[in-house]
């Protein structure tokens, strides 16, 4: 892209497409005493938000241009950056003065480990996995956050962002800030007109922000090109695999699977069927770690609405975007009850949900008369401080037959929780009998999740 349309685009989106959930919480946090770290899959809009929506902010709020410090640490000029102890001092020279400096830090886990130069005769050299005096970028993070002239704000995109070694070392010391995609919200204040439309089209094509400002045959190829050529080479350049079929293969079973209940073993078993080779449960475990690690799927676990806990291992896996699910199978698997679950479970997410997928088991009569043991299934239970909610999807309820099936699991639980069905129509909200409310999806996404 040459620099005069970059300029376009970019000057369209801040004109355009506004993301205030997350401009609302860097303000809150700003000069915290903390570094704000900014999380989520690439190309979701990270460094826009820091470079160009809450740069703005802080101008119109009275910051210099030159109290702003943002470096791109995935620009090549910047190379000699990605060293942590270079970093840092680079940074803390450009924020010599006793004035206060707003530091942007793109892409943060590009900056290497290396052994503590204390140990090593004053050489900067590369850490190894068995290295235990090192110095990373949490070092330098947690370093300059404790200058009293630097705000710091970083961004990152993969795992090394969030290992269990690094939350541990982060917490209490850091503000967590993850980003997603457009949510639907932020996508139809851009788009506006039919709401039916906008949902149809943001199911076909997600809200990566790029992708929302193409035509719609450049919307695919952007997508393809950015599941293969960003995501996949990422996850293989970071966790350095050299076999690339499984991982592949792997990926296309996780986006035919969205909205099914799996476990590593189920999906060794349909990799078996499909390539007719085997996958062991680990291998599938540390692959699946690996897409979520990237950011790329959220699970969603099984929790039992009568016992009131987590259970077993199956559970389900949603794209952080269901234009790449869609992109990673070219647009030709369009099942839009699953792509509207996937919808939901992210809306939830984005409103700041837990979301579990509700299940609990009953003892019936069958036709002999004979007690048997059933099971059933709530698509989502939702919790959010005093809110709580059963949440069945569905396309339509226009058979009886499918009304019956959805509302029968509400019926069988004797509690006082919110039940709601969501459908794709454009349909007023409206609550029955017993309580349960049925709602059109725009209307769920843009009025219901924004209530009080």
């Amino acid at each position: 892209m040459n620099p005069e349309k970059v300029k376009k685009v970019t000057d369209f989106m801040s004109s355009t497409i506004e993301r205030p959930k997350y401009l609302n919480l860097l303000i809150a946090s700003k000069n915290n005493g903390f570094p704000k770290v900014i999380t989520g899959v690439r190309r979701c809009g990270k460094s826009f938000l820091l470079k160009n929506i809450y740069h703005d902010y802080l101008i119109s709020s009275g910051v210099k241009k030159s109290n702003i410090v943002a470096i791109d640490l995935d620009d090549d000029k910047n190379a000699d950056l990605r060293d942590p102890i270079e970093l840092g001092s680079h940074v803390r020279s450009l924020c010599s003065s006793q004035e206060t400096y707003y530091v942007f830090l793109d892409e943060i886990q590009l900056v290497f480990t290396i052994v503590n130069p204390i140990l090593t005769g004053g050489k900067h050299i590369l850490a190894k996995g068995s290295d235990k005096e090192v110095v990373s970028f949490v070092d330098t993070i947690l370093g300059l956050s404790k200058e009293k002239s630097i705000d710091l704000y970083v961004t990152g995109s993969n795992s090394k962002m969030l290992s269990k070694d690094i939350v541990t070392e982060f917490r209490d010391k850091a503000t967590d800030i993850p980003l997603a995609p457009l949510s639907f919200e932020e996508f139809y204040g851009y788009r506006g007109g039919s709401k039916n439309d906008a949902i149809y089209d943001y199911m076909q094509y997600g809200g990566m922000p790029l992708a929302v400002l193409k035509e719609e045959q450049e919307k695919r190829k952007y997508l393809v090109d950015l599941f293969s050529t960003t995501y996949f080479k990422d996850i293989l350049d970071h966790n350095h695999l050299r076999r690339t079929e499984s991982l592949d293969e792997l990926c296309n079973i996780l986006s035919e699977s969205v909205g099914s209940l799996v476990n590593s073993k189920k999906i060794a078993d349909t990799y078996h069927s499909v390539r007719k080779e085997k996958m062991d449960e680990e291998t599938v475990n540390r692959y699946l770690a690996y897409f979520e690690d990237s950011f790329l799927l959220r699970e969603a676990r099984r929790f039992d609405l009568k016992g009131r806990k987590e259970i077993g291992a199956l559970r389900k896996y949603y794209f952080v975007d269901t234009g790449l699910r869609n992109a990673r199978l070219n647009f030709a698997f369009p099942d839009e009850g699953n792509l509207l679950e996937n919808l939901v479970y992210n809306e939830l997410i984005y409103h700041d949900f837990t979301v579990n997928v509700g299940c609990f088991d009953t003892i019936e009569k069958d036709e002999k008369g004979a007690s048997a043991r059933q099971s059933y299934e709530i698509d989502f239970y939702a919790v959010k401080n005093l809110k709580k909610y059963y949440i069945q999807v569905s396309l339509d309820l226009d058979s009886a037959k499918t009304k019956a099936r959805e509302t029968r699991p509400f019926k069988l639980l004797k509690d006082s929780i919110q039940r709601i069905i969501v459908v794709n129509k454009p349909i007023d909200e409206t609550i029955d009998e017993n309580g349960v409310i049925t709602i059109g999806a725009a209307d769920f996404f843009l009025r219901f999740l924004n209530k009080d």
